[in-house]
């Protein structure tokens, strides 16, 4: 994205702004509400069932060719979730600037997806602020579902990804319909194959009758020479998610 900048100092710049940008809301705690942000930033949230994306940010009222209100537009969507992060990657378009202003880039040069990436990146850290997100994480040890309770308006697979951000070292796991649709480590170096503690415990989570986050079970545990191994199911009707985390041992590391 910017390959000039180090990894180091893009995401101390990141959640910087992230922060700074929440603390000047007065939102000081989670669960962070996009909607409020947005409000308070002046910019306007409508409803638009006919465009084809989530969400985009245009201008109303007077002077709509570059001069009115910016105003973000959103598809109606039953999932809670789905909208925070639409309406906080709206805002993380508007604090983009910041960010290449902060790093001496000229925005005008980077490159083309630059601007959409810094927004993802800056919506993840809206919705779960870096220091927040470690201290709790930290003393939950990393329970996601507890986790999900504190920041609600963020997904389940969101707050997983969010996990890479921070310390111990760890690899996350997605499953959907009985399938690994992401697996990713916060350790440099190729991710290893599943183990065989890795799929046992996959496999108590996907074999769950029903929802975790409905019925309070204990996420399945299974111990494993990676370290630590959880896995927590996310299930609906017609949907079987599954998420793991597997701690790793300093001899992997």
């Amino acid at each position: 994205m910017l390959p000039e900048i180090p990894v180091e100092q893009l995401a101390a710049e990141l959640d910087s702004i992230a922060l700074d940008t929440l603390m000047a809301e007065g939102v000081e705690h989670p669960p962070v509400d996009a909607f409020e942000i947005a409000r308070s930033m002046r910019l306007a949230v409508a409803w638009d069932d006919r465009q084809q994306g989530r969400a985009r940010c245009v201008r109303l009222g007077p002077g709509a060719g570059g001069t009115g209100r910016p105003a973000i537009l959103l598809r109606p969507d039953d999932r809670r979730e789905r909208l925070q992060w639409a309406v906080a990657h709206e805002i993380g378009e508007q604090l983009a600037p910041r960010i290449f202003g902060r790093l001496g880039i000229d925005a005008r040069e980077a490159d083309p997806n630059c601007r959409e990436q810094l927004a993802n990146l800056l919506a993840s850290r809206l919705l779960l602020p870096g220091p927040w997100f470690a201290e709790d994480g930290t003393a939950c040890g990393w329970d996601l579902r507890e986790l999900k309770s504190r920041y609600a308006t963020a997904s389940h697979e969101l707050i997983a990804r969010r996990m890479l951000d921070c310390s111990p070292p760890v690899i996350i796991t997605i499953f959907d319909q009985g399938q690994v649709t992401f697996r990713r480590s916060n350790v440099p170096g190729r991710v290893p194959p599943l183990s065989a503690g890795e799929k046992a415990c996959w496999r108590k989570a996907h074999d769950a009758a029903h929802d975790a986050a409905h019925d309070g079970a204990r996420p399945s545990e299974s111990g494993d020479g990676l370290g630590d191994i959880r896995a927590w199911p996310v299930h609906e009707a017609q949907w079987k998610r599954e998420i793991l985390r597997t701690e790793l041992a300093d001899v992997f590391v």
